[in-house]
Parts: structure tokens; C-alpha cells; sequence
């Protein structure tokens, strides 16, 4: 039994192997057919797929982000405007270029007198170039191509293409060679303009019309900005750059280095650039696919587009039309009326801020033309151009007096001239008697200013012409005290740049006293700001800034979308002196526009805002025609309401003549207040 159960089992064994065999050869029977219809059927489609193997990406730009009011007024926003477009594919030659200009030239016109002025000689050479190949090769001997690269000998040929022979083109001619010089600049797949800003309607529509005939060519919108207010805070908001310069030379590895391509628009100058990482937004991009010939077989948008993130600044654009306003009449009214005097007035500067805050609220520049008679928006000014201010310095001089130890609080000087042997005579606007430091401030004594000077630099015993022996260390040490108030130091506000002022480099001691009076260093307006508002702060000097909000944009053009970072309140530093020194600096201000002695009170002393701060004046010489004319700088600080601060300013007025009657400092400070606190202005001019 055991034998045939074996015997059993060894015939089965290859009638299972016989089974299996067969099936291995079916398999494999269908997989040689599938191979047969994939190479036989399918074999072309098949190989097209796989010579598809080159992904390449562009990118699209989108609108930049928009500037707005802390009201959510718009200050900057963008245009659409018509765009005619050229993204040349891989592997394109310039004979082609060539083809799809002079059939873009039927649609468009490039007659513009800066495009035609634009053509180069060698644009024309190229262009003659590529309409006479053969002839222009013949240019060349035999041994002269044999010697040369084909870079050398396509220069070769263009320099001896003679002018004569591109002197007679027509317009139309030139107007293809134009369009052609825009293609050039093309990159790769990469959109390049042709023209954008003065596309008709008709132009675009016969374009839109013959896309087919116009390999690469497309139709679109393009983005300018527009200004509701015209040039109203306009060099402020800053200017960007145009398709044709892209991004600027000097700036290339920085913005390279950061996803820019060569031609992309960027902010180069105010807050453009200062946050063009902010308003840029993020681009379209497309992934295209294109066969082993270069040509595009697909495309894909793999990153949607995002318009820029939008700017909510601390200007207040109304303010800043009344500030600008006041400045331009003050400005008219003091050369209407006081002609020689005023012969060289032609510009005045304000800054309007919250002190607690540092929120820039206005900041206004005006520059007059004497030969024009027009005005021009230099708001900019107000951060580049230092001049020296005068008395309005004082406050910081009286607190470094406390702080180095010159003087104790409520210390009185006899205020009469002083005179260092071998120096000319200094003195104050007159004699003033004996003052303590509220009156040195009230009535803007130099001569107790000249004390502390004295005493800062180990003087004690200054006698009326005699010799003094100062220690000029106390040039450093007056300047650190006031570079706590932001005086001679960078302000830190947000923008691309900013003056610290002169410093001026001759220590002796006659410039150390008009160093302590506002009349050796220079400062801008903005510093002056900052240095107002740190007292009407109690000491502590906050960062200005123009940027209240980002926000991130909204589908839709109009409103504001969610808030995506606010500016917070930058405190730089708290100053050296005590609360009761800070305390007795404001009463002496407060007194400057309230008290009956005050140099500004019959400005100020009747308005129901409460207004504390110090006049200034600054001699200055002008330099004309090697002749030397005396004349001065008018400045004004102030904050208002005294116990509670809620807005600062300062104002310089350089070169306002000697003895101008127009108290244009005062006329504008107070115009500037009025206008804040919405207070009606009856006053008229005397």
C-alpha cells in the first residue's frame, strides 16, 4: 500500500508543473503583447511623452500693496493700464524676433518721440544685419572668418556696416526696430514689456485679436501708481522703478539674492523702498513644460498670485494738507511783504508727531522758486537737510546743566555780555537782569546758556574779558547729553535714510558757548521733533515712525483687509535727569507760550489748547557772488496740551533775512496747532 501511494504521487507531480508552465506562459504571452500595442500602437505618443522632459517656471508680478491714511484714506493705489507683453520661448532666433516685431508694428505704434529718440546706430546696424545676412557676411574675407569666433565676427560685421547705408530708414522701420530693441531684453519664458504706457484700446484689441499670428506675444494689464492726493506727501510715499530699469544696478545681489529677477519693478526711494518687502507681494508662478525642441507643450499655475500687503501710515492727510498749507502761505506772505529781507527765503520744514507715540501725524517740506513764483513738496527735507536752530536747543542745554552739575535747580546768572579775551562779545537779544533757569528759558537768555557752557568745561571764575581755562572735553559731554534728546543722533525712523546733522570740528571756546544756544552743530526738523517730544514725554524718547499697520490686502480692490502687524511704541531710552529736572524744563517751556515775558505768548497765550515750548534764532551767513549777507534761521518747538501732551512739533525756517518782521515761525506754529486742534484762526497779519 505504501509503494502505490508513491506511485501515485510521482505521477502527479508533472501534470502540476505541466499547469504551472503554462501559466508562466501565458504571462509572459501577454506581457510580450502588451510590449507589441505600447511600441506598435502607441509608440509615437508614447516617445512624444518622453521627449517632454524639461519643466521650466516663470513668474507674474501683481500689484504692489497700497498706502493708506490712519483714517483709511488712500495715498497710494494702483492704476490697471493696457499691456502689451513679449515671453520668448527656448532656443528663439533673432531672425524669428524679427518676424513677430515687424507683425506686432501693424497693431501698435511705436512713434513716441523718447522710443524713436532711443534707437541706437548699432539698433539699426542689427536690424539691417538680419534683413541682409549673405550680403553682410560677405563683409568679412575667408581668412578673417577662419580667424575668428562667430562673436567676433558678428561685431566685426556690425562695425563695418556703414551709417550710410541705415541713415534712410523709414518710420515704420523704425518703429519695428524699437519694438525689437524691447524683445531683446526678454529673458526665457520670462514676460518682458513692450509697451504699456500709452496702449489705446484699438491697439489692444487688434492684438488681443491676432494672438495666433504673434508667437509670445500676449495682452494684458499692467499696474502704475496713482496719487488721489497729487503731491501731497508725495516724496514721502517715494517712487519705484520702471520696467526698462528693473531693479537697480547697485542693489543687484541684494535683490537677486532674494527671488528678484533683473527687470522686476522695486521701490528706490521713500516708503517704496523702505518696505518693499512689505508692498511687492508675492508673484504668480507658472511652470511651463516644453519638448526637447524648445517648444511649450504645457503650462500649470503652481503658486497663485497675491497683491502686496497694504500700508497703513500715521499721517493724517487732512492735517497734512493745513500743514503744507500754512507753511506755503506764511512763506508768500513774508516775501510779499518784506521783499529785501526775504531774498532768500525759500524753504520751511515741519514735523507734526505724537509724543507719546512717536506717530509722524504731518511732515511737511515747502520749497519757493523766486523766479517762478511756484511751490514745490520737499517733505523729504525734513529728514535730509540740517540747519542750525537756534535757541529752541535750550531746554537740553539747561537739563545738561543739572545732569553735569554746572548749575543746581532754580540757580540765577546776571544775563550781560560776556566777553572772552581775545573773542568778540557775546550777549543775549538784550539785557535781561538777573534770571533763574525758568527765566533763562521764558525770555531765551544765550547768557545763562554761556554759564553752564563755562561751567561743563571746568570754568567757574569767568571774568569780563580775561582769559578762560576750559576743559574742551565739555564738547563731548554737552554733545552725549543731547544726543539722549535725539540732537545729533539718528532718529531711527522708518526710512531709507537720514542726516544726523553737522558737528563742527573746532573746539575753542567761543564755540562751545554757541554750541549751548542752538548756533554751532545742525539738526533737522526731525530730530528737533523727537527732542521736543522727549520733554513733553517726561524724558523718554520714543522712535518716529510713518508705518501705524500692515494689512493683509482683501480679494476685492477697495477696503482694508485683517491686520498683519502693528507698530508698537519704541522707547530708545529714557534720559539721564531726574522727573523734578524734566518738570522744571516743561514749566519753563509752558511759560515761553503762556506767560506775559514769554518769546512766543502773543502767539500762544490766548488759545484753548494749552500750548507749551522755545522759539529759536540762529544767525547765518549766506554766501552770494563772494559777498557775505548776514541773515538767520528761524525755528519753533512745541506740544500742546501742557499736563497731557498729545501732539509735538517742530519748524525750521532757514535764511529768513536779518530782522524780518514777519514772525513767520510763530505765524506757522501756531497755524499748525490751530489746525490740529481745530481751532478757528482770526488773527490777520499785521
Amino acid at each position: 500500500m505504501v509503494s502505490k501511494k508513491k506511485k501515485q504521487k510521482k505521477s502527479q507531480l508533472p501534470f502540476r508543473l505541466n499547469i504551472l508552465f503554462f501559466i508562466v506562459f501565458l504571462l509572459f504571452s501577454a506581457l510580450v503583447l502588451q510590449l507589441g500595442v505600447v511600441q506598435i500602437l502607441n509608440g509615437e505618443t508614447f516617445q512624444a511623452e518622453i521627449d517632454r522632459t524639461t519643466n521650466d517656471y516663470t513668474e507674474i508680478s501683481v500689484p504692489r500693496g497700497k498706502m493708506y491714511d490712519r483714517n483709511g484714506n488712500l495715498i497710494v493705489g494702483n492704476d490697471a493700464e493696457y499691456s502689451i507683453t513679449y515671453t520668448p520661448e527656448k532656443g528663439i532666433r533673432a531672425e524669428d524676433r524679427l518676424g513677430v516685431a515687424e507683425k506686432l508694428a501693424e497693431y501698435i505704434s511705436m512713434d513716441s518721440e523718447e522710443r524713436l529718440d532711443g534707437i541706437t546706430l548699432r539698433n539699426k546696424k542689427e536690424y539691417w544685419y538680419l534683413n541682409n545676412t549673405e550680403k553682410a557676411k560677405d563683409l568679412l574675407s575667408q581668412k578673417e572668418v577662419e580667424e575668428m569666433d562667430n562673436g567676433e565676427q558678428y561685431n566685426e560685421i556690425i562695425d563695418r556696416i556703414s551709417k550710410d547705408q541705415v541713415d534712410d530708414y523709414s518710420k515704420q522701420k523704425l518703429e519695428v526696430i524699437a519694438i525689437k530693441k524691447e524683445m531683446d531684453k526678454a529673458m526665457t519664458l520670462t514676460p518682458q514689456v513692450i509697451k504699456n504706457e500709452d496702449v489705446t484700446p484699438e491697439e489692444f484689441a487688434r492684438v488681443s485679436a491676432h494672438l495666433e499670428e504673434l508667437p509670445g506675444v500676449n495682452a494684458t494689464t499692467d499696474w502704475n501708481r496713482k496719487y488721489p492726493y497729487d503731491e501731497t506727501f508725495r516724496d514721502f510715499a517715494g517712487s519705484i522703478t520702471s520696467e526698462s530699469q528693473g531693479i537697480p544696478a547697485e542693489q543687484e545681489d541684494y535683490y537677486l539674492t532674494r527671488g528678484y529677477r533683473p527687470n522686476d519693478r522695486v521701490g528706490n526711494s521713500g516708503l517704496e523702498e523702505q518696505y518693499e518687502g512689505v508692498l511687492r507681494g508675492r508673484k504668480e508662478k507658472i511652470k511651463y513644460t516644453t519638448d526637447n525642441n524648445g517648444t511649450v507643450v504645457g503650462s500649470d499655475v503652481v503658486v497663485d498670485g497675491k497683491r502686496g500687503k497694504d500700508l497703513v501710515l500715521t499721517i493724517d492727510m487732512e492735517l497734512q494738507k493745513k500743514v503744507d498749507k500754512v507753511i506755503r502761505d506764511e512763506m508768500k506772505t513774508a516775501i510779499q511783504k518784506y521783499p529785501s529781507e526775504s531774498e532768500y527765503l525759500d524753504r520751511a520744514m515741519a514735523v507734526v508727531m505724537d509724543p507719546e507715540t512717536g506717530g509722524i501725524l504731518a511732515a511737511s517740506g515747502q520749497r519757493y522758486d523766486h523766479e517762478t513764483g511756484e511751490f514745490s513738496n520737499t517733505g523729504t527735507a525734513t529728514i535730509y537737510n540740517a540747519n542750525a536752530p537756534g535757541s529752541s536747543v535750550k531746554g537740553a542745554t539747561v537739563l545738561a546743566g543739572y545732569q553735569s552739575g554746572a548749575i543746581e535747580p532754580g540757580q540765577s546768572f546776571y544775563d550781560r555780555p560776556i566777553k572772552i579775551k581775545g573773542t568778540e562779545e557775546k550777549s543775549s537779544w538784550q539785557n535781561l537782569g538777573m534770571v533763574n533757569d525758568y527765566e533763562a528759558l521764558e525770555q531765551s537768555s544765550n547768557v545763562y546758556m554761556f554759564y553752564i557752557a563755562m561751567r561743563m568745561a571746568g570754568e567757574y571764575d569767568y571774568q569780563y574779558n580775561e582769559p578762560v581755562n576750559m576743559d574742551f572735553a565739555a564738547f563731548d559731554e554737552m554733545r552725549n547729553y543731547f544726543a539722549q534728546f535725539g540732537l545729533g543722533a539718528p532718529t531711527g525712523v522708518d526710512f531709507p535714510y537720514e542726516s544726523t546733522g553737522y558737528e563742527g570740528s573746532n573746539p575753542i571756546a567761543g564755540n562751545l558757548l554757541d554750541l549751548a544756544i542752538g548756533q554751532y552743530d545742525t539738526y533737522t526738523t526731525m530730530q528737533l521733533a523727537q527732542y521736543v517730544s522727549t520733554i513733553a514725554n517726561d524724558g523718554y524718547r520714543v522712535r518716529p515712525h510713518f508705518m501705524k499697520e500692515i494689512r493683509n490686502p482683501v480679494p476685492h480692490e477697495e477696503g482694508l483687509g485683517p491686520v498683519y502687524k502693528s507698530s508698537n511704541t519704541e522707547v530708545m531710552n529714557r534720559v539721564q535727569m531726574s522727573d523734578s529736572e524734566i518738570d522744571r524744563v516743561q514749566e519753563g517751556f509752558h511759560q515761553v507760550f503762556q506767560s506775559p515775558n514769554g518769546t512766543a505768548s502773543s502767539y500762544f497765550a490766548d488759545k484753548p489748547y494749552d500750548a507749551a515750548g522755545k522759539t529759536g534764532t540762529a544767525e547765518y551767513i549766506v554766501f552770494d557772488n563772494g559777498e557775505q549777507t548776514p541773515t538767520e534761521n528761524l525755528t519753533l518747538i512745541g506740544y500742546a496740551p501742557y499736563d497731557n501732551p498729545e501732539v509735538a512739533f517742530a519748524l525750521i525756517v532757514p535764511r529768513v533775512g536779518k530782522g524780518n518782521e514777519h514772525p513767520i515761525n510763530h505765524k506757522i506754529g501756531q497755524g499748525i496747532l490751530d489746525a490740529y486742534f481745530e481751532v478757528e484762526n482770526e488773527d490777520e497779519d499785521e
